[in-house]
């Protein structure tokens, strides 16, 4: 196969979520001598960008973005050494987590995965995350974002605790603060004091992009 024949069913594969195709395609570029950027930026983060977009038109339902981000996941295994040896620029980096006394984590997850296609380096700190442990993955990462993901409307308070602990140690003007989760509005984010809300895994990419773009700006400014 040619490069362009590659970078063409890599954005096919990816789109329809077949994995192993995925994975094989993203072995044979490199064999080829094509660099991981190449196979990431051309193909792959297109092809998420295109699952998005029939996400939000309603094409695509979350099973289908979930089976395309598996696919993509895959590639990602194998590139992401890689990347990092090339120093690779990222967007930006995006803690993650599941506020304390919640399980619940494929949203979180689906979530991780199309930020990791758009080029953001995703740490997960899993569930069940007890604020003082976002205050001290914040300390060691020093994240752009800190995302909380909350299912149950008995642990959406949680954003406000892990907020309000935030505040007390110094951190909050440090990152920016999004949420979200299926029982979770616009409303309610604002009121806890979140910088942003997102409904769905797609949305979360634009807005994060956009809040970290803004945020460079007015340190540039």
């Amino acid at each position: 196969m040619t490069p362009d024949e590659i970078l063409q069913g890599l954005y096919d594969e990816c789109l329809i979520g077949n994995a192993p195709r995925v994975l094989d395609l993203t072995q044979q570029g490199l064999d080829l001598g094509m660099g991981p950027e190449t196979l990431l930026f051309d193909a792959l983060i297109p092809s998420l960008e295109e699952v998005g977009a029939r996400f939000e038109r309603g094409d695509f339902f979350v099973p289908e973005m979930l089976i395309a981000g598996r696919a993509m996941s895959g590639a990602l295994d194998l590139l992401r050494p890689l990347l990092a040896e090339t120093g690779a620029q990222t967007v930006g980096t995006f803690l993650m987590g599941t506020v304390k006394g919640d399980v619940h984590d494929i949203g979180k997850n689906l979530v991780n995965i199309m930020l990791e296609g758009a080029g953001f380096h995703v740490i997960d700190l899993g569930v069940q995350v007890p604020p003082e442990k976002f205050i001290e993955a914040i300390n060691e990462h020093h994240p752009d974002i800190v995302g909380m993901s909350a299912f149950l409307t008995t642990t959406m308070p949680m954003f406000k605790a892990n907020i309000n602990a935030l505040e007390k140690a110094g951190m909050r003007d440090q990152v920016i603060v999004m949420v979200g989760g299926a029982p979770v509005t616009q409303e309610y984010a604002d009121a806890v004091g979140a910088d942003a809300y997102a409904p769905d895994a797609s949305a979360t990419v634009k807005k994060a992009k956009a809040l970290i773009a803004e945020r460079r700006a007015s340190v540039l400014a």
